[in-house]
Order: C-alpha cells, then structure tokens, then sequence
C-alpha cells in the first residue's frame, strides 16, 4: 500500500474513535493487531491482542472515561504512521479531567492496523483515576 493509503486508513482509525464506532475500528484492525500502552498505575495500560482484546480494551475504556482526541500531525514512511495529538476528557469514577498529548506509532499492512504503540501521559491518566 501507498504511503497515503496508509495515512487514509489511520485517519478513518481515528474518525471511528471519535465516532464511538467500535465495528469500524475492528474492520481497520488485522485478526492478530497488538496495541501496546507502556506505563504502569493506569488500568488501560498493557498489551492487548486481537480482536477479543480491542473489544476488551474498547469496553473498559468507554465505561471508564469521556475522552475527545485531537490528531494533529501525521507522519508515514513505509508502513509506519506516527500520530501526534491531544487528548481530552475525565475519568467516570473519580470525574477528574485530565489533559494529554500523546504519539501513536501503527503499523499499517495490506489495508489492516497490525501494530499499535500508544505513548500516553500516563501519570496524567493516573492522577485523573486517583481517588481523592
């Protein structure tokens, strides 16, 4: 696929996001996808595999936080898209705001998101979680 292919279908990843659209984020997912979250103290941390774990990760995210994203740059070589953006919003339980900039670098093959890694404001996320 071509580079802008490639930009195309991380787009249409985010416009599903922003969506609430959890059948177009699948479609845009290979069966075997990993999205990787790095950190620790934050529940939405860690590897999640296949479809079975984006749903998983879908539904714990969406019970747990109101957030709204904001990609502002794209950046592609090859099959590699890196995404630089904002992002939004509150966690549920405590109804903390919080605010985080954030890069994820994907991994696009034949159409399909194979690979995911999300770089977050974790401690961010994690102040927002905390109980008073």
């Amino acid at each position: 696929m071509s580079i802008e292919n490639n930009i195309r279908t991380v787009k249409d990843f985010f416009a599903a996001i922003g969506r609430g659209d959890r059948d177009g984020l699948l479609a845009l997912a290979a069966e075997d996808i990993a999205w990787i979250i790095p950190g620790e103290d934050w529940p939405l941390a860690g590897t999640h595999r296949g479809h079975a774990g984006l749903t998983e990760f879908f539904e714990a995210a969406s019970s747990s936080m109101e957030a709204s994203t904001d990609p502002r740059e794209f950046i592609a070589m090859g099959d590699r898209v890196l995404v630089v953006g904002f992002a939004t919003g509150k966690v549920k339980a405590t109804n903390k705001a919080f605010e985080d900039h954030f890069v994820f670098a994907i991994t696009v093959r034949d159409g399909k998101l194979t690979n995911i890694r999300e770089y977050v404001d974790t401690q961010a996320l994690a102040r927002a979680s905390a109980p008073d």
